[in-house]
């Protein structure tokens, strides 16, 4: 099988730090700039699955790379470059402890608290007699705590100021990118035959700037439905087509797991990491509109840090 890059360890020129994230290992480099690495790591309900997924890193550092520029109109963002099929190196920035989720429609971790009859998340007022999959009047901001560890948690608009988490005149401003990103991506999609459900963003700051920073229209951090025949199977209450990692989560539930205590990760085996690797470049094509080029895969971490030190030595 193809390789799969789970763990870096690189030592490049000027590095401060390393953070190991979920799935991204991010070094500082002179406490200026990043070298994110997307590996093929993957999470779902907040732990990191035992197998890699082969060309993972490659399609979500591809398809964020590619949306971030395609956003760079509406906010500033962290990228500098893209040295690498899995690496972006970019501004390093401070992040506002919350992450932006903003949903169109009342699906997953929304539909799952609806189902269990709540009618208010994050402090949003949810309409009554919605169905699964149904779209919102407007979309809606429903923000979550950004855990180092452990779950991220909902949290509302006036809890993050109260707490002093975001001062109120910079919640508004992200507030304001949240849903022009989502627009665009919106927009971005419905060319592509796709809806954009729901997703979230990061936001940090350098300098009195905001930036949008990390990955964005992602399937990891994004949910699509294919648009042709979503009427006709809302109406029967039918599950829709999606393109997103739900079918991972869906996976792990149905042989007993969702991140609950005591609860033990099912067994990966070879043709369920090579099905999830194609489902992830079936969804970069389907994004995208283009045709997934997989990079070279062996020898990738001497690739990686032959293009990152060629890349950091011209910065």
């Amino acid at each position: 099988m193809t390789e799969a890059i789970v763990k870096t360890g690189f030592n490049f020129p000027g590095q401060k730090s390393l953070y190991t994230g979920k799935v991204r290992d991010v070094y500082s480099i002179e406490g200026n700039y990043l070298v994110m690495v997307v590996t093929d790591r993957i999470s779902a309900f907040d732990v990191v699955l035992p197998e890699g997924i082969p060309y993972k890193g490659q399609v979500l550092n591809q398809i964020a790379s590619k949306f971030l520029d395609a956003t760079a109109d509406i906010v500033p963002n962290w990228k500098i470059a893209t040295p690498d099929p899995m690496v972006t190196v970019g501004h390093l920035a401070e992040p506002y402890k919350v992450e932006m989720v903003i949903r169109g429609y009342l699906t997953g971790h929304a539909w799952r608290e609806y189902k269990a009859g709540k009618r208010v998340l994050c402090g949003v007022p949810l309409p009554y007699g919605m169905k699964e999959h149904q779209k919102f009047p407007s979309p809606i901001i429903t923000p979550t705590t950004k855990a180092a560890k452990g779950h991220d948690e909902d949290i509302s608009k006036e809890e993050i100021i109260g707490q002093g988490l975001v001062p109120a005149g910079e919640y508004e401003k992200l507030e304001e990118y949240t849903y022009a990103l989502f627009e665009r991506g919106t927009r971005i999609a419905e060319d592509k035959g796709l809806i954009l459900v729901d997703t979230k963003y990061e936001f940090g700051k350098k300098d009195g700037k905001i930036y949008l920073i990390d990955e964005i229209h992602t399937p990891d951090s994004s949910r699509y439905f294919y648009m042709d025949g979503y009427e006709e199977r809302l109406a029967n209450d039918e599950p829709q087509k999606q393109l997103s990692k739900e079918f991972v989560r869906e996976w792990l539930i149905e042989n007993g797991f969702q991140g609950k205590e005591g609860q033990r990760v099912p067994d990966m085996t070879r043709n369920v990491v090579k099905s999830v690797s194609k489902r992830y470049i079936e969804l970069f094509e389907n994004i995208t509109g283009e045709k997934f080029v997989p990079a070279e895969s062996a020898g990738i971490p001497a690739r990686i840090e032959r293009n990152v030190l060629d890349f950091l030595a011209g910065l």
